[in-house]
């Protein structure tokens, strides 16, 4: 079983769209969305749930007006606002960091476990599908990665996939190390723009410090051919193998109007990702 990972280094490069194009060109895929603060897969693979169980994210302080004596220590104490004249806590803006329950002088707050989502396998066109769903205010962590990784390496192994899709989130944080650990490969999507280059150049140092291969695909390659040679000249300097370039098309943006991928259209470009898609499974097998 193999596992590739696409990420991007800043948002907004089609890394989305094109895994939901691999995951089409795929056999019996498993698909995983680890881009979990701002998770959109679900919007081209139209999912049916099977299963949804809860995750508890960061502990949130609770104050017991039983035992407070409105000292307002706490609230006084508090970086980040979370604590009202009325001394209740509003959850959206709690960090967890429990400085308000240590200085307490009637041990009258508890920091309690507190649901920050679920994570959801669900069926879809193309294979099964592993991810999460968050509570409004609630971000992602490594953890939460680690998770959905986790669903989507058991469904593979109970049902037989031999490759595991994962959506890597943007950036080069905590979540993007949790989404690339241990992969068999880390595809790179980056367009060509000068902080599209500056991220791809981020992001490969990562992947490659944790000894992940590395590979690239220029997307949008032709609304700036200059820079689009010069990720090419970084990617030959680095050693790094260029899987293709795809073209501007507003045939992705139409497809996913629709709920599709760019492979159920009749447009030429499903040829060029479908070169980029064998030169990268090539790689793995």
């Amino acid at each position: 079983m193999k596992e590739v990972t696409i990420i991007s280094g800043k948002g907004g490069t089609g890394k989305t769209s094109l895994l939901a194009a691999f995951a089409a060109l795929s056999d019996r895929p498993v698909i995983a969305d680890c881009d979990v603060d701002a998770s959109n897969m679900h919007l081209i693979l139209s999912p049916k749930k099977s299963s949804e169980f809860p995750i508890i994210g960061s502990q949130k302080a609770y104050i017991d007006p039983l035992r407070c004596t409105r000292c307002m220590k706490c609230q006084a104490s508090c970086r980040f606002c979370a604590i009202d004249e009325e001394l209740v806590v509003r959850n959206e803006l709690c960090e967890g960091c429990a400085v308000c329950n240590y200085v307490c002088p009637e041990d009258a707050i508890d920091m309690l476990d507190f649901e920050a989502g679920s994570i959801v396998l669900a069926n879809t066109r193309f294979g099964r599908f592993s991810y999460s769903k968050m509570k409004s205010g609630e971000e992602g962590s490594g953890k939460l990665v680690t998770a959905v990784r986790k669903q989507a390496r058991e469904v593979a192994e109970k049902y037989g996939s031999n490759i595991i899709l994962i959506d890597g989130p943007p950036g080069i944080g905590c979540p993007v190390i949790a989404s690339i650990i241990g992969t068999n490969l880390a595809l790179i999507v980056c367009e060509p723009t000068l902080s599209g280059l500056h991220d791809l150049k981020r992001v490969a140092a990562l992947a490659m410090q944790m000894n992940v291969p590395v590979a690239v695909c220029v997307n949008k390659y032709d609304i700036n051919e200059s820079i689009s040679c010069a990720i090419e000249d970084y990617c030959d300097m680095s050693s790094i193998p260029v899987l293709g370039k795809v073209p501007y098309d507003l045939e992705f943006v139409n497809a996913m109007v629709r709920g599709k991928c760019i492979m159920e259209t009749r447009n030429d470009i499903k040829g060029i990702v479908a070169a980029i898609w064998d030169r990268a499974m090539a790689i793995l097998f």
